[in-house]
């Protein structure tokens, strides 16, 4: 039986005519994982970038920040078209006016033709909710969810700081707007076993996720998971440990769902463990020859 996925260049290109490009921004927001809120250490694997090492940094003019990150992308493709995306930290994690005045100058941008936005889904507000709704029916917005894991024990040891009716409840109200929603996933947290990551991916798929993330867990300095790591507590998964754990996450998935992740990036001078992942190229070849020989199909 063959299972059929998307790629995210296929999906975009299917929904805009076109490749598109994203543009990582920073929208100089932090966490309730930081600010004191629910603590102020951050999940355990967060670097201090919150996960947006890769993204362009605030300069106070969102059209400039656009414009540098267009020229930090120029050495690697001569792209037209962008998705804004507000990848640092909890980028709803701000009030309404804030946000409006945050994100409407960044999709009136005519290169834009979409808004992507990474946050946790306890910090979507019903106020928030009906912005992202404006937002929406002027250029398509992309919603991504910090989920991670079903499982209340490793949510907990991480430090996640919501229970899983939030995520499921944040699905639920995203879906009425009729944005694209897009669920992060890491595989091979301390304690959970491959059984455990399927019925997360399998959650992900059964609540309407449109899309996923998955993303190998990296251990990077200065975080209190590398400090767990060099102290003997756990071990990150084997390079054929996390393919066979991928595969088997994304057969439980329903078909059509949007792959817009298989693996991740680690800054190479933070990453602590697993060293092989660092050469990602490789690793995305093997990824594609295991889901060739298993009859996942990448469209």
């Amino acid at each position: 039986m063959n299972h059929f996925y998307k790629t995210a260049n296929s999906y975009f290109k299917e929904r805009f005519g076109f490749k598109v490009y994203k543009l990582a921004l920073d929208g100089g927001m932090t966490c309730p994982n930081r600010d004191g809120t629910l603590g102020t250490r951050g999940c355990i694997f967060c670097s201090g970038g919150g996960s947006g090492d890769f993204a362009q940094k605030q300069c106070g003019d969102i059209k400039l920040q656009l414009e540098q990150a267009k020229a930090r992308l120029s050495g690697k493709n001569h792209g037209e078209h962008f998705i804004a995306y507000f990848q640092s930290f909890t980028n709803t994690y701000a009030d309404v006016d804030t946000l409006r005045n945050l994100f409407l100058p960044a999709i009136s941008e005519p290169s834009v033709v979409g808004l992507s936005v990474a946050t946790r889904p306890d910090c979507l507000p019903q106020n928030i909710i009906e912005l992202i709704n404006e937002l929406n029916q002027i250029k398509p917005v992309f919603i991504e969810l910090g989920l991670q894991t079903i499982h209340e024990k490793t949510a907990q040891f991480i430090r996640r700081g919501y229970e899983l009716k939030t995520y499921d409840e944040a699905v639920s109200s995203l879906q009425k707007t009729g944005v694209h929603i897009i669920t992060h996933m890491i595989l091979g947290l301390p304690g959970e076993t491959k059984e455990m990551m399927m019925q997360t991916a399998k959650h992900i798929g059964n609540v309407g996720s449109h899309g996923i993330k998955l993303q190998l867990l990296h251990v990077l300095k200065g975080t209190d998971l590398a400090t767990f790591y060099e102290g003997g507590i756990f071990k990150t998964l084997s390079e054929t440990e996390y393919i066979d754990a991928l595969c088997h996450c994304v057969l439980c998935l329903p078909n059509g769902t949007v792959l817009h992740r298989i693996t991740g990036d680690a800054p190479k001078s933070l990453l602590v463990a697993p060293m092989w992942s660092a050469d990602k190229k490789r690793i995305l070849q093997k990824i594609r020859e295991e889901f060739s020989r298993r009859n996942i199909l990448l469209q």
